[in-house]
This record gives structure tokens, C-alpha cells and sequence, in this order.
């Protein structure tokens, strides 16, 4: 496939003949997202940090599905990596992390730079076919308030959301802050383009790709605790943590994602 007029954005740090790791945000984030992690752990890795399309310095490229997005991010990864990497997703990121190991690794083996890892920080791995509509209209519903309401006013509502229900009221505000940079017909784009009802269920198929695959949840995040437990994947769950463990305690983040890295984690 020909290289995107508009590559993504990405950020780097530490020395590129350490082992690698990537990083995906979630919605509404940016690569920005992961700068206490990187400065943690760029002493021991080479870490790339990716903006997701519509998303920090990615915010002029445009996706409609899980499929351009990936290549999206498959040219970004093969462009600044020589060799093999570890791949850590949050949320969205997670659930692109999956879609990119369950279908995209021959891809990456056979360009020299072999995803060796998946690391899911709380991320979905696919709705039943029953659920998918009721998702898409809900995706829906907060799609066009991003785009017809001031990102502020959207914002205090979308965490108000029963899976950010461990953060207090100054993590709340904290978070409304640092995303009313975003443009709301970018995140609109986005939160359709990749919403949960168009992604399939990727357990059998993560099974089949073969690519070693660990998940980091919140002590204090219900339902994604839950969400784990069905996967049969090994599961590392993070004390006094809820939804985004990498901002409530970075320095915890740091030390589950050595631990799962060193060495490469064993196949599922």
C-alpha cells in the first residue's frame, strides 16, 4: 500500500538501539498523554508515542474505519522502528493495539520489525453482534454533540460516564482541561470511524495470530476487571487504579509494563 499523504504525528525518546515500545492513547488523548511514561522509561527503552488521527498533531488525517487507521499506524511504527517492539494501547489505542496484532503481525514480520508483545491497558475486545446497534447509537449520540456543542460543555458530561466513575472531581476537571484542545468534528470523525459496534471480537482471532498478549486493569475498574476475566488472557490488575492507569499512576504503569517486558511475555 502506497505511504499516506498525511503520515501521523509521533513523538520519541530514549536511544533507538534499546528495545522498542509503542504507544497508543485513547479517544480524545494524544501522544502528549504518555510524557510522564516516556520519561520513566526511556532510561531502559526506545519509545515511540503515536497521535492517533484527528488527535494532536494527527489532527489533519482523516480515517472511516479500523482498517485505514491501522495502516495508518502500521506506516508510522515501520517508519521510526528498526526491529522488533512491544506494543502498549490505552482504550482506544488497546482496542487498535488488538485489531494491529490479530491481523496486522505477518505484516509487520515481514517487514522487519516484529510486534513481539501486546500490553492492553483496559481496552474492549469486542461487542456480540446483538449489542452492536444499541453501541452505535450511543457512539452516535456523542459523535454529533462533539460536533455541535462547545468541547468544554461535552466534555464534563463524557466523564460523568460510569467507567471514569474512580476519578474525583479535580481528576474530572484535570482531564476536561487537557482535552478542550481537541476539535470536535475531528473527535466525531474518529469515534465513528473506530467506534466499538464496527470493530469485530478479536479473542479467537489475537488466538490465532499468535502474538503474546498480557492485560494491565484498574483495581477499581469494574467493569473492565470483568471484561479481562472472559478473555483468558493473563491479566496483571494495578492497585488504587481505575480506568486510565498510565495517568492516575504512571510510575505504577511504568514498573507492570517493565515487568511484562523483560522478558518479551511468554505465549498465550
Amino acid at each position: 500500500m502506497p505511504r499516506l499523504s498525511n503520515p501521523l504525528a509521533c513523538r520519541t525518546t530514549g536511544a533507538p538501539s534499546k528495545p522498542a515500545v509503542v504507544f497508543l492513547h485513547g479517544l480524545l488523548g494524544s501522544a502528549r498523554d504518555w510524557q510522564p511514561v516516556l520519561d520513566d522509561m526511556s532510561h531502559d527503552y526506545y519509545c515511540l508515542a503515536i497521535d492517533l488521527p484527528g488527535h494532536g498533531d494527527s489532527k489533519a488525517v482523516d480515517v472511516c474505519g479500523f482498517e485505514d487507521t491501522s495502516e495508518a499506524i502500521f506506516q508510522a511504527i515501520t517508519s521510526h522502528i528498526n526491529g522488533a517492539f512491544t506494543l502498549v494501547g490505552y482504550s482506544l489505542g488497546a482496542r487498535l493495539g488488538m485489531y494491529l496484532s490479530a491481523f496486522y503481525a505477518p505484516r509487520f514480520r515481514n517487514s522487519g520489525t516484529p510486534l513481539e508483545a501486546l500490553i492492553i491497558e483496559n481496552g474492549h475486545p469486542g461487542l456480540d453482534e446483538s449489542e452492536r446497534e444499541a453501541r452505535w447509537q450511543n457512539d452516535d449520540t456523542w459523535a454529533a454533540r462533539f460536533e455541535g456543542e462547545p468541547m468544554e460543555s461535552v466534555l464534563q458530561d463524557w466523564y460523568q460516564q460510569p467507567v471514569f466513575s474512580s476519578l474525583n472531581h479535580e481528576q474530572r476537571q484535570s482531564f476536561v482541561v487537557a482535552r478542550s484542545d481537541n476539535l470536535g468534528t475531528k473527535v466525531a470523525g474518529m469515534l465513528r470511524a473506530t467506534s466499538l459496534a464496527k470493530q469485530p471480537l478479536l479473542v479467537e482471532p489475537l488466538k490465532a495470530g499468535g502474538v503474546p498478549v498480557a492485560y494491565i486493569c484498574g483495581e477499581n475498574d469494574r467493569k473492565f476487571k470483568a471484561l479481562a476475566a472472559q478473555t483468558g488472557w493473563p491479566i496483571v490488575e494495578a492497585k488504587n487504579a481505575g480506568h486510565n492507569i498510565h495517568a492516575e499512576q504512571p510510575a505504577l504503569f511504568c514498573r507492570l509494563v517493565r515487568t511484562l517486558t523483560n522478558p518479551y511475555l511468554q505465549t498465550n
